[in-house]
This record gives C-alpha cells, structure tokens and sequence, in this order.
C-alpha cells in the first residue's frame, strides 16, 4: 500500500495484478489499483482533474489527463472520503505510476494534491525497482 498527504488531503492507493484479463504470451498485463483519498483539513474540497504519468519496464511514458476520476468530480467534506477501483493495462509484466488531482475549494482555489509513486508488478516476474 502507498499512502502520502498533501494540504491534508490523504491518498492512499493499493495496486493488484487482474490475471483473469492478461495474457502474458500477447505482452498484455492489466493492472488494477484501489483509491482512497481522504479529506482530513478543514475545509470542503472537489476532485476537478486527475493526471497520470504510466512508466512501462522499458521506460516508455504514457501521460493521461482528465475531467475527475471513474466520470465523478467528487466533493469531501472535512472527514469525508472517496474510494474507487480503476485500472491500467501494460505491454510489460511491470510499471510504475505516479500523478496529482486537482482539487478546488468552495472558494474557488486550486491546488494540486501529489498521489504517491506505485508499482505495478506481475506475480509472474522477480520484483525489481522500476
């Protein structure tokens, strides 16, 4: 599990690999990974953007950008919490990634929230740091 707050917003994600949906002799692995992202400040916040950065094991880098995250631009009370399920397929039996969200107050100021580095690797290949 990887975890790490910004502006007391707390993101905590737990990767996993989908064997039923990879097909390692095609160079195809999906990966899964669960969100928790955890509002501890004092003020209400909305989810506006999310951007990821998709790193392959050869080093290839995949930017993804977007409205929200699973099509919902949630909003956390102070205390409040959303979790969703996504994933993320690779051409390598491991990966790394990393992004932000871009977070609004009711104000109407920005600020962008750090989702911690996390690795994707298959059960079928020796971990190695990526």
């Amino acid at each position: 599990m990887y975890q790490k707050e910004t502006q007391a917003i707390e993101v905590t994600v737990k990767p996993f690999y989908l064997e039923e949906q990879s097909e390692p002799e095609q160079n195809h692995y999906v990966f899964a990974y669960h969100v928790r992202i955890q509002n501890n400040g004092g003020d209400t916040v909305q989810l506006m953007n999310r951007h990821w950065q998709i790193t392959d094991g050869f080093g290839r880098i995949q930017e993804v950008r977007g409205p929200g995250v699973v099509g919902e631009q949630p909003v956390l009370s102070p205390g409040e919490a959303f979790e969703y399920t996504s994933g993320c397929p690779l051409n390598t039996p491991s990966g790394i990634m990393v992004g932000s969200y871009e977070m609004e107050t009711a104000e109407g100021q920005r600020f962008n929230v750090d989702v911690p580095a996390f690795s994707l690797d298959s059960p079928d290949q020796p971990v190695q740091l990526n």
